[in-house]
């Protein structure tokens, strides 16, 4: 008998308008494919239990993410499947709609092999991690091509020294902040410095 947790309720009550029937959809397949699951929150938002952690999903601002406990064992099982290569947490990347997840019989059939393996006990394999293209806003883009020294010192920059800068613009509460976080990030890259260059050899 499938047990649901109030907390869940209230968690998807509290996501935005377009993240309630997501998480209500996902929440309905993965009972229907895996009865005997169990609801819980973990680290802040929903999991799925079934002989350990089956699933997890959550809301955002403007996306929802999906992901398996045992994501690339679950996937590899299932042929076809195809999933974003830029993804958030999970491994379906920004969901904004039902329509961005695999369609229902794809969904319950990862879950129902995700419930295989962990009655299994079947442990995640390590895989090298894939290097992720960077998303480089489109202020930051067009501030670059105004300013070739910021430019080219941007694109000599590690990926992790880029992802800062990126992150620390894009990551700015009011767009005030942003762009004053943008015209630093420019007048520091032409001077050939990293976002942290401050913390450098302290």
């Amino acid at each position: 008998m499938s047990a649901k947790d109030s907390r869940v309720d209230r968690y998807i009550e509290k996501s935005a308008e377009f993240a309630k029937p997501i998480l209500c959809y996902l929440r309905e397949v993965i009972h229907s494919a895996c009865p005997d699951v169990q609801e819980t929150i973990k680290w802040g938002f929903p999991h799925f239990m079934y002989k350990g952690i089956l699933c997890s999903m959550a809301s955002f601002k403007s996306h929802c993410a999906f992901g398996f406990w045992k994501g690339a064992l679950v996937l590899d099982s299932v042929p076809g499947l195809r999933t974003p290569a830029e993804t958030a947490m999970g491994q379906f990347g920004r969901i904004g709609a039902i329509a961005d997840l695999p369609d229902k019989k794809t969904l319950s059939r990862c879950i129902v092999e995700a419930a295989r393996l962990n009655e299994t006990g079947t442990k995640p394999t390590k895989s090298k991690p894939v290097k992720k293209e960077l998303l480089v806003p489109d202020d930051l883009t067009a501030a670059l091509k105004k300013n070739r020294k910021a430019q080219a010192v941007f694109e000599k920059l590690s990926y992790s020294h880029r992802k800062e800068y990126v992150e620390w613009i894009t990551e700015a509460k009011t767009d005030a902040t942003r762009l004053k976080r943008l015209k630093t990030a420019i007048e520091w890259m032409a001077e050939g410095k990293s976002r942290n260059w401050k913390y450098v050899n302290c």
